[in-house]
């Protein structure tokens, strides 16, 4: 069985494991069946997505649409890294899932602007509806029409990208998942992520600009109420229907 690439887009160890380890209890994976790859220990390493079965992209605290001249040096060389790979994983219509800040990185590689001023999302849950297009689609068979998911991104996709197809929708944000071609896909939530996750992200995240971090603890309780079910369907489905 070919192995699927994880690449990860978080500076903070502690933040990367819990992510990883997300992705690996939620998908279905074990660590064998995984080639990781933490973008912050070094550049993008030399390989051949033909060695893999899919690509898998976590979140992470930079931003595609801050201005360069603002952008952490660190974060400015990750986003720089993970870009560089899409143009193959489009043109090969590679299985590919961007959770979250891999949303933004799918939009501004498909043309689609990205900003700050109109969807962004505080921490927490929301209500997701599957549109119509969203229905027919393999990930999505067989899912309830309506799902709670965890989101939290200061940046989101503000017009669906050319050629793209709109999975799912919340009220805040329009555009919670997406499809270009028939196998690279992204979501704004986090398919991965339970309230516990959240409650470790919210310690480790508190001074980045998401919310004031006097709320953290009300925060905190609020992602640990939430029952989340349906996003890591989609994780696993997607592990399932590309596993090779």
């Amino acid at each position: 069985m070919r192995r699927f690439l994880v690449l990860q887009l978080r500076p903070e160890t502690e933040a990367a494991d819990e992510e990883f380890g997300a992705f690996l209890q939620r998908g279905g994976l074990a660590e064998a069946d995984v080639h990781r790859v933490r973008l912050d220990e070094g550049p993008l390493p030399a390989l051949s997505l033909d060695d893999y079965a899919g690509v898998i992209v976590g979140g992470g605290p930079g931003c595609v649409s801050d201005p360069p001249e603002t952008k952490d040096p660190l974060e400015a060389r990750i986003e720089a890294d993970i870009l560089s790979l899409m143009p193959e994983v489009l043109a090969r219509d590679m299985p590919f899932l961007g959770c979250c800040y891999g949303m933004g990185i799918l939009g501004h590689s498909l043309g689609a602007p990205v900003g700050k001023g109109r969807y962004g999302e505080p921490i927490g849950g929301v209500d997701c509806a599957v549109t119509e297009a969203g229905a027919q689609d393999p990930l999505l068979a067989g899912l309830p029409g309506t799902f709670r998911a965890l989101v939290g991104h200061k940046e989101a996709v503000e017009a669906l990208p050319d050629g793209a197809v709109h999975l799912v929708a919340s009220g805040p944000c329009p555009f919670q998942m997406i499809r270009a071609g028939a196998n690279v896909y992204a979501t704004q939530f986090h398919p991965e992520a339970e309230g516990v996750n959240f409650a470790s992200r919210i310690a480790i995240y508190k001074d980045r600009g998401y919310f004031d971090p006097a709320d953290a603890a009300r925060l905190t309780a609020a992602c640990l109420a939430e029952e989340i079910t349906v996003p890591q369907r989609i994780l696993s489905g997607f592990v399932r229907r590309f596993r090779v």
